[in-house]
């Protein structure tokens, strides 16, 4: 049996240890994919030789700190073109060579990631259940014949399955959650057009969405921050703005709860269980629930396959459709040729309808910041989905068809089993643009951790100093530590006891080194120093990022023992932020350099090896 690949978090932490390599990685990929292509997870694979020499070339970059996703293995659904692979859109007549990759493959590309191949699919991205396919039906990775979930059932089952540490999927109307629910993983389902959908065969193109699958929220976010980018190729495209890359922190954010009478799980009594479990614990983390209806989304969401917006998916495919009828699975046609009963007049009656329901919903976020929903009601097996193809995928899509149609952004996680051990996950729904506030309670719900940290990659501060904190009580700065500040190290009482709150790992931008200094308790002590411009030899550092109240820096300050100071430390995404510096006089050559490490506690576990 292969061995699993591992998540980004933990393939970065092994490059930086050297306890493997790209190649290593890339021979581990290969080993999993053995037979794989042309079946129900691989329509296509990058050949062997082409991913060894993109391993290699990796290996020896002269600098793979610079690569946010260094040496990660992915994979992208086949409605996404990559430049010298045929993209299929799960249709074999209908495949064509692509000359370019798309926008956001190039970004992930750029950003030292390997590309493995390209996933199967229900047949042009129409359907939730992963069965429409020619190259085989989806099964999750839980077996017993249950669905894998659709239209992205190969990236989400390769990903759950460790074949890939990351996958794209597209989401029009819950592609991108619905294979995550039913496989165990999470779906990031980005606002529209945060990541760009040129170079994808489109479903219904005002609402395509590339979305992302992860085993973790974390990874995720790390995905979506080195794939988005406006392309000029793409008139959907749309920029994160600067007041929304600062995610929300969950103690302060309003959770929206759907009342009894709005919730249906098709008599699924497992599912209902697990729901209000996931809605207690969220409710411990938030500052305030509240009950919200959801008719006005329910009948948003009717109007994806049951109005107008179905007809915009002939307009890529009508001329392939007449022309090569014989070539479209039945239900796949089924579905298309509906569009066909609708003119004009009921297009523009849809908007109409679509605008007084999407003003209903816009009064919620003045009451609301965040929407819990169950990703699915119900789980199907294959064989359920065979006797009733449409309408039990219209059930699978209740909550999930509506996001799109109002511009929300949305992150789906995993909620655990029934009873019966069928999958249970839930949905976590904003407005648009505030897909790091629902990462990052997503992250506190499953995890315990933050993803984003104070403000993200692109964000207001990137690339400049941080400014100081706006005065008053409340007033906070982020602190950046390095050693035995960090958490549960025999220092951290000093932080917390100043009211200093965790935000997160991270990284330095690779301009310093550490060095352990001896001490007279033997434990030694931190150093980071900036690399000398003459000699650019600097490494990235793992950190801890603490939020301490403004008012409490003199008295931290005043227990940081000399040669150590506070000044500003580089991250890797180029903001600066406070944090803990040594004087370079203090570190001649009798002092251990430990940069090798990557950190003070990479470091330490690898002393003890």
């Amino acid at each position: 049996m292969a061995e699993r690949i591992d998540s980004i978090a933990a393939l970065r932490a092994a490059y930086r240890s050297g306890a493997t390599n790209a190649a290593e990685q890339a021979e581990r990929v290969l080993a999993g994919l053995a037979g794989q292509a042309g079946g129900p997870v691989w329509i296509s694979t990058v050949p062997a030789g082409e991913l060894r020499a993109r391993a290699d070339a990796l290996t020896r970059h002269p600098d793979p700190a610079v690569l946010p996703l260094y040496g990660i293995p992915f994979a992208v659904k086949d409605n996404i073109d990559v430049a010298g692979m045929t993209t299929t859109a799960g249709c074999p007549d209908f495949g064509y060579r692509a000359t370019e990759d798309a926008p956001v493959v190039r970004r992930l590309l750029d950003a030292g990631a390997m590309l493995v191949g390209k996933t199967n699919l229900d047949q042009f991205a129409t359907g939730l259940t992963g069965s429409r396919s020619p190259y085989g039906r989806g099964e999750s990775v839980f077996g017993g014949g249950l669905i894998s979930g659709g239209s992205s059932s190969g990236s989400a089952v390769a990903v759950a399955a460790g074949q890939v540490s990351f996958a794209l999927g597209t989401d029009t109307a819950g592609s991108g959650r619905v294979p995550a629910a039913m496989n165990g993983i999470v779906g990031l389902k980005p606002t529209r057009g945060l990541l760009s959908t040129a170079g994808v065969v489109p479903a219904c193109r005002s609402l395509d969405c590339v979305s992302v699958f992860a085993t973790d929220v974390a990874d995720a976010v790390d995905v979506l921050h080195a794939a988005r980018g406006v392309s000029a190729a793409d008139p959907w495209g749309r920029a994160l703005p600067a007041d929304r890359a600062v995610a929300g922190a969950p103690g302060t954010l309003r959770l929206g709860v759907p009342g009894a009478a709005d919730l249906d799980f098709f008599g699924d009594h497992g599912q209902a269980d697990r729901f209000d479990d996931g809605v207690r614990r969220l409710g411990a983390l938030v500052g305030g629930v509240r009950q919200v209806p959801l008719d006005a989304f329910f009948q948003a969401g009717d109007l994806l396959y049951r109005g107008p917006w179905v007809a915009e998916r002939l307009v890529a495919l009508d001329e392939f459709l007449r022309a090569r009828p014989g070539s479209v699975l039945p239900v796949t046609r089924t579905v298309l040729e509906t569009g066909r009963g609708y003119d004009a007049i009921d297009a523009f009656r849809g908007r109409h309808r679509l605008r007084e329901l999407a003003a209903r919903v816009e009064q919620l976020w003045q009451e609301i910041d965040v929407l819990v929903v169950p990703t699915v009601g119900t789980t199907f097996t294959l064989d359920e989905i065979a006797e009733d193809p449409i309408g039990r995928n219209l059930i699978l899509g209740r909550y999930t068809q509506f996001a799109n149609l109002l511009d929300l952004a949305a992150v789906t996680v995993p909620n655990g089993f029934t009873d019966a051990g069928r999958p249970a996950s839930l949905t976590l729904v904003g407005p648009a643009f505030s897909d790091l506030t629902l990462a990052r309670l997503a992250a506190a719900l499953t995890t315990g951790g933050d993803p984003v940290g104070e403000t993200a990659e692109g964000g207001p501060g990137a690339g400049t100093a941080a400014p100081p904190a706006s005065a008053g009580p409340r007033a906070e700065l982020l602190i950046a530590v390095v050693g035995r500040h960090l958490a549960g190290e025999s220092r951290n009482g000093e932080l917390t006891g100043l009211g200093a709150t965790l935000v997160g790992a991270a990284r330095t931008a690779p301009l310093y080194r550490l060095y352990r200094m001896d001490t007279p308790d033997g434990e030694g002590l931190p150093g980071l120093v900036r690399a000398a411009p003459a000699a650019p030899d600097g490494r990235p550092i793992d950190v801890e990022l603490w939020r301490l109240p403004a008012s409490a820096v003199g008295g931290l300050l005043a227990g940081v023992p000399a040669p150590l100071s506070l000044g500003w430390v580089r991250l890797h995404d180029g903001r600066d932020v406070l944090g803990f510096l040594c004087e370079a006089y203090a570190v001649g050559p009798q002092v251990e350099d430990i940069s090798a490490a990557g950190g003070w506690r990479a470091w330490r576990h690898a002393a003890r090896r």
